[in-house]
């Protein structure tokens, strides 16, 4: 991001508290056009080129304040496509390990989706070898799953109604299961979900996955196909949390990650690690006045 455009720090408080608010106002040098987006809660306001995310983190640390923060140039920070991660980014799960559960093999699976999501390991490679051990698991248990595992993460359908409310393009690009982000879709009001297939015979799992997988490559050509009529990738918003989302965040014009593993952390622009997903929308710009509420969907 070019240091001669205008840039914006965007803080937003772990929570709402009107004492640290005010510290916190008070201990950013914001040089103008100071907002308030959330009384008590997020602000921002014009920086000079030589304050950094460490020297905003440092700041705020030293008042005991933890906090969400990005920098970013000035203008056009409202995106036109929301491209999101599904597992442990719109949901609390990891999908499969969930299954697995269910399978009686959720330690031997669980360890594979931590390594993969760290970049330990290939993804395509781990999500083969994780699938072939529910092999023979009926059908029916991922719907009981879905009801009574899988759980939104709070500010997931205030993200998607927001930014769909202001005319932007939504997508699930997820390398979990079309059964789940389906449902997930319907569940926040995305436009489009993609994700890799579970294939059944009989009732039961094959313990295989529809080719190709979607992976890494497969979710930074679906940033590019989804933004190219948006006019590109610079106009598109990713979040995500593990290694396999790390090419869409990267070529994003904001990529964020979620709660993310240290590989990814370290490349995003900005990281979510104190609040929820509404963040992704102050860091937009949008004002709390602007959010579509829960309570109307």
């Amino acid at each position: 991001m070019s240091a001669s455009l205008p840039r914006i720090a965007t803080i937003v408080l772990a929570k709402r508290d009107a004492k640290d608010f005010e510290i916190s106002l008070g201990s950013i040098p914001l040089l103008e056009e100071v907002a308030i987006l959330s009384e008590g809660k997020a602000f921002e306001g014009v920086i000079s080129d030589s304050l950094t995310q460490d020297d905003i983190l440092k700041a705020l640390q030293s008042c005991g304040v933890k906090a969400d923060i990005c920098i970013q140039p000035h203008k056009e920070r409202k995106k036109q496509l929301l491209i999101c991660d599904m597992d442990s980014t719109l949901i609390g799960q990891e999908c499969i390990d969930e299954l697995a559960d269910f399978a009686g093999v959720k330690d031997r699976v669980s360890a594979i989706t931590e390594r993969a999501m760290r970049g330990e390991i290939g993804f395509e490679g781990a999500l083969t070898e994780r699938v072939s051990l529910l092999k023979d698991l009926n059908i029916s248990v991922l719907q009981k799953c879905f009801e009574e595992r899988i759980r939104l993460n709070d500010g997931a359908r205030i993200l998607c109604q927001t930014m769909k409310g202001n005319g932007a393009k939504t997508v699930i690009v997820s390398g979990g299961f079309t059964f789940f982000s389906g449902r997930v879709a319907e569940a926040c009001g995305f436009d489009i979900h993609q994700a890799n297939t579970l294939l059944e015979k009989d009732g039961k799992l094959l313990g295989t996955v529809g080719m190709p997988i979607l992976g890494r490559e497969a979710k930074l050509e679906a940033l590019n196909a989804h933004s190219a009529e948006l006019g590109g990738a610079s106009n598109a918003i990713a979040i995500g949390d593990g290694a396999n989302d790390l090419a869409m965040i990267t070529a994003a014009g904001l990529g964020i990650a979620f709660y993310a593993k240290p590989v990814v952390a370290v490349q995003a622009h900005c990281a979510i690690n104190h609040s929820d997903l509404t963040t992704a929308l102050y860091f937009q710009g949008y004002r709390e006045s602007e959010f579509v509420s829960s309570a109307l969907l």
